[in-house]
Formats: C-alpha cells, sequence, structure tokens
C-alpha cells in the first residue's frame, strides 16, 4: 500500500513539474531594423533572447543616428521642419526641428481623409452615398472643383476630389455630412489628433486655408500619415491616381503630388501650400517590404519641397532594412 502511495505521489510531482516548464507556443511575426549596408541575417530557430538583444541593439543604434541627423541637419534641408519615418512601426530615421508648430496647409486633410475612412468603416457612410454641397461648403476658396449646392457627388467622387485634386469645398461637403457641422468635424479632428498624441496639433478647420492657431508639426503628420495608411491602405486607391475625371469626363483631375509620377513606389499621400504655409508634403513610398512616410514642411518653394522629399526617401531606402525573423515563440 505504501509503495502504491510512493507511486502515485511520484507520478503526481511528475505531471506538475511537466505542466509548468513545457513552453506554449504562440504564432507572432517579429521584425527587426537593419542597416542596409550591415544587413543582419537571422534564421527562424534563432534564440529568442538572443534575437530579442540583437532587435533592441538595432533600435538602439538607429535612435542614436536619428540624434545625430537631428543635430547636424546632415542633408542640408532647406525646409524649416521635416521628419521620416517607417511607416509600419513609426521608428523615426532622420527629423529635422520635427515638433516645430507650422501652418499645414492642405496636408491638414490627411485628418479629414481619416475621419471620412473612418466613418465608411463604422458603417456611417458608403462610397456610394450621395453627398450634398450646401453654400458654405460651396464658397470654400482655394482648391476646389467648383461644387454647385443643387448637385451632389458620391463619397467615393468626393474622396477622389479631396485626395487627387485637394478640393476644399468637398471635404467640408462630408465634414458636414459626417460631423452635423464644420465645426463639430474639427472637433473630431481635434479629438482624434489627441487619441494619436499629436501634441504640437491644434485644427481650426478641415481643409487647412490659413488661419491663426491652425498649426501641426511634421512629427504630427507622420503619425496622422502612420495611422490612415496602415489602418485604411484602400486610401492608396485614390491616393495613387495621376489624372482622372468627374462629372462623366467634364471635371479633369490632376495629382497635386508630383512624386506620383516620378518617383518608384509612391503610394500618397497631401500636398499642401498657402501664401504663409509655404509648400507642405506627406510623402509615402514602399520598395521591398518596406515602407517610409517623408515630411516636408515650409519648403521655399515647390521644387524644393519635392526634392527634399525624394531625398529623405532615397536616404530611408539607402540606409535602412525590413528584416523579418521567423515565428517567435512565446511562454
Amino acid at each position: 500500500m505504501r509503495r502504491l502511495q510512493l507511486l502515485i505521489s511520484f507520478f503526481l510531482i511528475f505531471i506538475f513539474i511537466f505542466a509548468f516548464t513545457l513552453p506554449c507556443f504562440a504564432e507572432e511575426t517579429a521584425y527587426v531594423w537593419s542597416s542596409s549596408s550591415n544587413s543582419v541575417n537571422t534564421k527562424s530557430n534563432t534564440d529568442d533572447s538572443k534575437k530579442e538583444n540583437t532587435m533592441e541593439s538595432l533600435n538602439n543604434t538607429i535612435a542614436t543616428n536619428a540624434e545625430e541627423e537631428v543635430n547636424n541637419n546632415s542633408l542640408n534641408l532647406e525646409s524649416a521642419s521635416a521628419i521620416l519615418i517607417e511607416q509600419t512601426t513609426g521608428q523615426v530615421l532622420y527629423e529635422h526641428n520635427a515638433h516645430e508648430p507650422l501652418r499645414p496647409a492642405s496636408v491638414t486633410k490627411v485628418m479629414s481623409i481619416l475621419l471620412i475612412m473612418e466613418a465608411i468603416d463604422n458603417g456611417s457612410v458608403t462610397l456610394s452615398d450621395a453627398i450634398p454641397c450646401s453654400e458654405n461648403a460651396a464658397s470654400m476658396g482655394g482648391s476646389q472643383i467648383w461644387l454647385d449646392p443643387r448637385e451632389t457627388l458620391t463619397v467615393d467622387e468626393m474622396l477622389k476630389a479631396i485626395c487627387v485634386a485637394s478640393a476644399n469645398d468637398c471635404v467640408v461637403a462630408m465634414a458636414e455630412h459626417i460631423g452635423g457641422s464644420e465645426e463639430a468635424f474639427v472637433q473630431m479632428m481635434n479629438d482624434k489628433a489627441k487619441e494619436l498624441g499629436m501634441k504640437d496639433t491644434t485644427f481650426k478647420n478641415c481643409h487647412g486655408l490659413d488661419e491663426d492657431g491652425h498649426v501641426t508639426s511634421s512629427y504630427d503628420i507622420a503619425l496622422m500619415s502612420k495611422e490612415l495608411l496602415n489602418h485604411h491602405p484602400q486610401i492608396t486607391k485614390y491616393t495613387t491616381i495621376w489624372t482622372d475625371s468627374l462629372r462623366d469626363g467634364k471635371s479633369e483631375l490632376t495629382n497635386t503630388n508630383k512624386l506620383i509620377r516620378s518617383y518608384k513606389g509612391t503610394t500618397g499621400l497631401k500636398t499642401g501650400s498657402t501664401g504663409l504655409a509655404l509648400y507642405n508634403l506627406s510623402a509615402s513610398a514602399t520598395r521591398d517590404d518596406l515602407s517610409l512616410i517623408a515630411v516636408i514642411m515650409k519648403a521655399p518653394s515647390t521644387k524644393v519641397r519635392f526634392a527634399e522629399a525624394q531625398k529623405l526617401l532615397d536616404y530611408g531606402f539607402s540606409t535602412f532594412g525590413f528584416k523579418q525573423f521567423g515565428k517567435k515563440k512565446k511562454l
């Protein structure tokens, strides 16, 4: 009897030890940054602790390099503010006065577009919904497609006009439809900015025309651009259009983002310029599974705006790579 009790005790102890030492596996893709000139090749059976140490080391190296770029503006940018981030993770790869509050002009519409896409996702609107044009929307100056208060356009057509031609009248019409009023929609924009951690931002309108106190930073523009592209990738259906038309071909549209035609891998995103803001741009591109967002603010000319965005993207694609590890194990 005693022998049986001992056997049972040993068996229970064995089960207990086995249960708590058996590893549980969960599938998770782990990514790591690496400099293209010093790529790190990893195999799926690499020890997890080594993977994590490698990731931490590389991220620290990149952070240090980015800090050095901040201090000396090594790319010699003429623009007042700029930033380059990796789209998926938000890792900062280069920055120059990235938190300086400046006038965003029509790059404001990145946030407006984000809220429109969220409204589509939650079912508040559909792409086929007909959107009316108010007198207020029709009276907008700046970039527009000359909406008439007697006409309606679908959400799909409105998005096309906003993303391609930066139409102020269309973005106001959408703001009024989704928010109930432009003022209510702007409050939604500021609420979303707070949610995203956009601490340098205060929106006063949904279109970006100059207004005192309507400011953001290149860092914050990168944050909302990242949110839009990561969570609503279908927006690139509109932001990559070079030319198109509305109203049965009567209204021709040409994209204000010239990188769409000239820079390989461009996916968007939004231009903006006014007399006070000068020339701004949020430019996104993907090459070899590496997605980057470059933001330029207060460039002295449109030529400099596009050239310096391209310089940032070239720097990112030539300096950094995006490596995927095998499946990461978790206890």
